[in-house]
């Protein structure tokens, strides 16, 4: 496979516009047979712990002990995948859910499965699939250029729901004929191809021209990016809602075929292909959903659709009706976390992408995860078709949410803009001198100086996403037209970090700042490194420069506000 998306001869429109490209085509393809192998194994744990236990708590406790992993490591696993080469992150990930499911098949074998055991190596394959998917996800923008990146993420949602419409039935046969055991050797086996495609893939990677951060430091410019991007934080908001209130009918399936209609494992199955079959419609309309609809109204339609179905699954007796109705339910659940799995990747720049999609699936699972073992003890009190109608009736409120948290509108990724050349010093610095303090001097109008205010907040928001603290702006009482915008860096080196972050949006939004600037001289930028009692170095000779030293510059400024 080709280390650069590769044109080919044949020429793709639409949502299939990625597969024109080889190294996405082979991955995607491949990603196909393990969503496969994913929801065979899904099925044969689901049934395996039916038969070894009646309680619901604990059935449904199998779709939380796969997802919880997600919650507990997306953070550390999203730093990782942009720390490091993603593709062979990827692999030790398939290596890790490939060695689960292969200890579940020798167990089964030997009939040594327990509840707890079942659970706990639903965690090792949970804990894979957590550290695989940012950097699965992310790498697609490796794989295909920008404009088709929606189609690309759009395909992987369809990847997993193609298997999820026939994965569940062909489930539910296999556990028919060759039992549980047979399920899970099947699942080892439809991971070898995505391992192959990823060995395969030649990525070559951008060097970077900073140092590599540690994984903590990681892990903070992750969650600072997070919480002062108001997009991103919408889109984890409505994830957690969503995964919560609409996970009933997925985490009861095996409950609705057994108490509800009355069936066995391949019922079960069929459920899941009915709902899997449905999310396949759902993915290949997706285009048409964004085109015709905002986000927000998607959003609500999804719900209140979900809702409808759930309602009809609960009170069906009849396995077309119900049939008919987890149909309805996955093709509307399947555009709701399209629609926030596409916010999410495209809210984010490339450096922090694998932590964004983290972020995004640790609050899907997360509220996946914890209301599936809610939805498993109501059910043991109340009953399966009590636990919908509840789920139901919580979907029916959760458009309310828009009203305060309406879904962002967002077209492209922001990307990265040219790297900003380094700023010259004359005091000698490494990349752990610091802080850094830095100041910029405006001069604004009285009349634009509300306006110039308000926009000063989203400049705040931007400086704090890329690594600054401490920010405020001040206006100076003897002189009302003298503005200064100061922050903080904590060293030398996240101060170059924080150049080197820049994206369109925030050049765009350094420009407007720019307008309100008058006079003759140019926007003024003072950089000065903050210094304690007691810090300061006499010696005035400058040290020989090391790989961790900076060259000496001029602090004037230049053409950007950084």
């Amino acid at each position: 496979m080709t280390d650069q998306p590769k044109l080919q001869t044949f020429s793709v429109g639409g949502v299939t516009a990625p597969l024109r490209y080889i190294a996405f085509r082979y991955i995607w393809l491949a990603s196909v047979l393990s969503n496969l192998g994913i929801l065979i194994r899904g099925v044969g744990a689901a049934w395996a712990m039916t038969e070894i236990t009646s309680s619901a708590d604990k059935v449904a406790l199998v779709q939380t002990a796969t997802t919880l992993p997600v919650m507990l490591i997306a953070l550390p696993a999203g730093a990782i995948a942009d720390m490091h080469d993603r593709r062979l992150v990827a692999l030790v990930a398939l290596s890790i859910a490939f060695c689960g499911v292969t200890a579940l098949t020798a167990l089964q074998w030997l009939h040594l499965t327990t509840p707890n055991l079942l659970l706990v190596l639903c965690f090792v394959v949970g804990s894979g699939a957590a550290l695989m998917y940012p950097a699965w996800q992310s790498s697609v923008s490796e794989q295909v250029p920008a404009a088709t990146l929606p189609a690309a993420v759009t395909l992987n949602g369809i990847s997993f729901n193609i298997a999820r419409s026939f994965g569940p039935a062909i489930g539910g046969v296999v556990v028919g004929i060759g039992g549980v055991v047979a399920a899970f050797a099947l699942s080892a086996v439809l991971y070898l191809p995505l391992m192959i495609a990823l060995f395969l893939w030649k990525r070559v990677a951008e060097p970077s021209r900073l140092p590599r951060e540690q994984l903590s430091r990681a892990i903070i410019s992750g969650v600072r990016y997070i919480t002062n991007s108001p997009s991103i934080k919408i889109v984890l908001t409505r994830a957690v809602v969503t995964g919560a209130v609409g996970s009933s009918i997925s985490a009861l399936m095996p409950l609705v075929a057994r108490d509800l209609l009355n069936g066995g494992a391949q019922t079960y199955g069929i459920m899941l292909g009915a709902f899997g079959f449905g999310a396949v419609i759902g993915a290949i309309n997706i285009g048409e959903v964004r085109k015709r609809m905002s986000g927000e109204a998607a959003m609500r339609a999804c719900m209140l659709s979900m809702a409808g179905a759930t309602t009809a699954a609960a009170l069906s007796r009849d396995p077309v009706l119900t049939a008919t109705a987890l149909i309805l339910a996955g093709a509307v659940w399947t555009v709701a976390f399209t629609l926030l799995d596409i916010g999410a990747q495209l809210s984010a720049p490339r450096w922090v992408a694998g932590r964004s999609l983290a972020a995004y699936q640790a609050a899907y699972s997360g509220g996946i995860a914890f209301s599936s073992w809610g939805w498993g003890r109501l059910t043991d009190t109340a009953g399966v078709e009590t636990a919908l109608l509840c789920s139901a009736g919580l979907m029916l409120l959760s458009p309310l949410l828009g009203l305060w948290l309406r879904m962002p509108r967002i077209i492209v990724r922001d990307e990265d803009v040219e790297v900003l050349p380094d700023p010259e010093v004359r005091l000698p610095l490494t990349d752990r001198s610091g802080p850094l303090v830095v100041e910029t001097e405006y001069r604004v109008t009285p009349e634009n100086a509300r306006a110039f205010h308000n926009m000063m907040q989203e400049v705040q928001l931007s400086r704090q996403r890329n690594g600054a603290y401490g920010w405020s702006i001040a206006r100076n009482i003897a002189d009302p037209e003298l503005w200064t915008e100061r922050y903080h860096c904590p060293t030398w080196l996240d101060y170059l970090r924080q150049r080197n972050r820049w994206t369109q949006s925030d050049r765009a939004l350094d420009h407007q700042v720019a307008a309100f600037h008058i006079g003759p001289d140019p926007v003024r930028v003072r950089r000065m490194l903050e210094r304690p009692f007691g810090s300061v170095r006499w010696k005035e000779d400058v040290p020989d420069r090391g790989e961790n030293e900076v060259p000496p510059f001029d602090c004037k400024r230049s053409e950007t506000h950084q």
